[in-house]
């Protein structure tokens, strides 16, 4: 399998695999080339399963119908209409207040949330289960208490939604097919 090997001050060796199936291993400077070489042998099956199912994404996004001006319209009005009540459910369990929330039709995002404490959702999570949706809230309404994807975040957003790991696994595999609809 080929494969870049990016070298820094980290402790552990991982695998993470680009949409355009560029497979990256990352290892600390110091490990020996040989355990590099038995690690990315042990994970040989999982990488090859995982780029399976990334070209298998890509044939369904190239099959997947481009969304007309209305109805990206009418999504965003819909997303404009339930976001901001799951908002508003969820920031009173996380116990945050947030600024304003924006719409908008993203390639590449399906929410953010600035430092000043306003939210960004995708009108394209009005194509995916309610529970994907709340996912994403949580996910975003988190950022307010960490700012980051630290363990610490994790643990807040598994406090509020437990199921998260399951609804962002569905996101991961469905998400690329929703985006390429733009």
């Amino acid at each position: 399998m080929n494969y870049q090997l990016i070298r820094s001050k980290r402790k552990t060796l991982s695998i993470e695999i680009k949409p355009d199936s560029t497979v990256i291993v990352r290892a600390p400077y110091n490990m020996k080339a040989s355990r590099i070489v038995d690690f990315v042998n042990a994970k040989t099956p999982w990488v090859n399963k995982q780029l399976l199912r990334l070209e298998e994404a890509k044939k369904r996004q190239n099959s997947a119908e481009k969304l007309t001006p209305s109805e990206l319209e009418m999504l965003a009005e819909k997303a404009k209409e339930y976001i901001p009540e799951r908002a508003e459910f969820y920031a009173k369990q996380i116990g945050v207040t947030y600024g304003k929330i924006t719409i908008r039709c993203q390639k590449t995002k399906w929410g953010s949330c600035s430092s000043k404490g306003n939210l960004n959702f995708n009108c394209l999570l009005m194509l995916t289960p309610p529970e994907v949706i709340d996912s994403v809230v949580v996910h975003e309404l988190c950022h307010l208490k960490e700012m980051n994807h630290s363990k610490r975040f994790y643990a807040e957003v598994l406090k509020v939604y437990p199921d998260y790991h399951r609804h962002h696994k569905w996101l991961k595999e469905n998400g690329a097919a929703l985006m390429s609809r733009l």
